[in-house]
């Protein structure tokens, strides 16, 4: 090993440093014992990257090693509080979080100097303005799920046009859990609980709640990880509850289950979901109740009944279009229609995921929303059955082009998370959360105050309903449910653009029900559809 290479002079000068000034201080003379020590460790700290055989960067660079992988280790904080474009979304922009955190704290959102985007790229889109604008009304947008003349349920809901989607208490903290539940309280607005359950803190301070029910049947399982009937209506009988949720598949990593460790499974994880303390538990891929479309309509409706008669849906992120035609094949068949259908976008969620899932698993969500909206148009079923959206939406706009496109409501996680003032900095995964919004670390959680993010949520909702509503005015409209893919415009190129109704085929109302028409639809309806069936899963051979 040659010592002759500038890489190694750092530890060869705390060699030299550490002899000379240990032989100092053993006088009593010098800087003392301090640099002794320091340089001590240093040369320690060398001979120990000399030594050990796992890293070659640190043989070959002792000492001079662990500056990189310090440096490599804040990166993201470098280039966040740096280097990041203020419209750069990856994956929210700064102006994304800012926006946030102003009509979080009430503060001016206005923005001086014109927009920050290039409106000649193509993709930028824009809502076109009337002549004559609608009177700025009421803001507090709400829509009515289980009131269809056909279908009217016992407890139908009025729910708002924007609301907190499905988180669990497990991946956000108590403290997290009461601000949001306590914000969706004072703001009026629902609370989707996650597939974690109900826990004592969504419960506290009693804001609305839509009861999610993954595979693992948190909250209403049997020892055997199966559906407990009983355990079920205990939960979606409690008056908080307004809405149940059935989760087929979620965004940020549709097609997978997951695992919580033993080691974080506390006494109250353990209690909310119905699961042994200290014992893995386990989110199966798929669901054990029911194995056919048929099967799982037939399950909604049970659970539709046990708990009263109230709103009955199920979420998922579109993968196989196959899979979806037969389930609204077997609403055909059955005669049972879900309530509402939460359609989760392929962009991600909270929720940490295997880097091949968040990037290439999952139908992102304008696609994924264009076809719900059109397989129900095209059966007949559409009025019958509210949609809701998730995915990346955060301002007013992001809510008038999703429900533009087909959505009635949006949901929205990490938007909420920013107003409890997290900082985007993707430790979600490792408990080390810097706000105490991820995090089961009492000590972290600590940090955020609940009733002053509480005020928090409750203000981002209401100002972005502010926003919406201006928003709609300045088009001419008085509702967000006007709104259609004729108001939004999207450039195409740097010197065309088109109305979104254009580019995007919609379908009739029953064209799908006519197979005479089947071979005039889009690709997707004239390949898929003829080969779904209600019965399975599995398309026809």
């Amino acid at each position: 090993m040659s010592f002759v290479s500038p890489r190694y002079l750092p530890f060869l000068i705390s060699l030299l440093v550490f002899g000379w000034s240990a032989i100092l201080a053993f006088r009593g003379e010098g800087p003392g014992w301090w640099l002794a020590v320091i340089s001590g460790a240093l040369a320690a700290l060398g001979i120990a990257d000399l030594a050990q055989t796992r890293r070659a960067l640190r043989r070959n660079y002792p000492i001079l090693a662990h500056f990189r992988f310090f440096f490599e280790s804040i990166r993201p904080e470098i280039r966040q509080y740096f280097l990041e474009d203020d419209t750069e979304a990856k994956p929210f922009s700064r102006n994304q979080r800012s926006i946030v955190y102003q009509r979080a704290k009430m503060e001016t959102d206005k923005r001086p100097f014109g927009t920050q985007l290039d409106v000649y790229e193509a993709g930028y889109e824009w809502i076109n303005h009337s002549m004559a604008p609608a009177p700025m009304g009421d803001y507090n947008f709400r829509i009515e799920i289980g009131n269809h003349p056909s279908c009217p349920r016992a407890q139908p809901y009025s729910a708002s046009v924007f609301n907190i989607s499905a988180m669990s208490f497990g991946s956000l903290s108590a403290n997290a859990i009461l601000a949001l539940n306590g914000g969706a309280r004072l703001g009026g607005f629902m609370h989707d609980t996650g597939e974690g359950s109900i826990s004592r803190y969504h419960r506290q301070h009693g804001g609305d709640l839509v009861w999610e029910i993954g595979s693992g049947y948190f909250g209403c399982r049997d020892a055997d990880g199966g559906f407990s009937e009983s355990s079920f209506v205990v939960n979606a009988t409690a008056p908080q509850v307004k809405m149940i949720e059935l989760k087929l598949s979620q965004g940020a990593k549709p097609g997978q289950g997951g695992i919580l460790p033993g080691a974080k499974v506390t006494i109250e994880i353990a209690a909310a979901r119905g699961v042994a303390v200290g014992v893995d538990c386990l989110s199966p891929a798929s669901h054990s109740a029911f194995s056919t479309p048929i099967e799982m309509l037939h399950f909604i409706e049970r659970l539709r009944t046990l708990s009263g008669g109230k709103p009955t849906g199920f979420k998922l992120a579109i993968g196989h279009p196959w899979e979806f035609f037969g389930i609204v094949k077997a609403m055909l068949a059955t005669g049972i229609v879900p309530d509402f259908i939460v359609v989760d976008g392929g962009e991600g969620g909270t929720g940490a995921a295997p880097v091949e899932f968040s990037d290439h698993v999952g139908t992102p969500l304008q696609e994924a929303l264009v076809l719900v909206h059109n397989t129900l148009v095209g059966a007949r079923l559409r009025e019958k059955i509210k949609i809701g959206a998730s995915g990346k939406i955060i301002t007013a706009f992001d809510i008038a082009r999703t429900i533009a496109l087909g959505a009635d409501w949006c949901n929205s996680a990490r938007g909420f998370m920013f107003a409890l003032g997290c900082v985007q900095s993707q430790s979600c995964h490792t408990d080390r959360c810097p706000t105490g919004v991820a995090t089961q670390d009492e000590q972290r959680q600590k940090a955020l105050d609940v009733p002053d993010k509480t005020a928090r949520v409750a203000n981002f909702h209401q100002s972005t309903m502010k926003a919406l509503a201006h928003l709609i005015a300045a088009a001419g409209l008085t509702h967000p449910d006007q709104l259609n893919p004729h108001h939004l415009v999207r450039r195409v190129s740097p010197n065309q653009v088109k109305q979104v109704s254009t580019l995007i085929p919609y379908l009739s109302e029953g064209e799908l029900l006519d197979p005479d028409q089947i071979e005039r639809l889009p690709p997707v309806f004239g390949l898929y559809w003829p080969i779904a069936q209600a019965e399975s899963f599995q398309p026809l051979a």
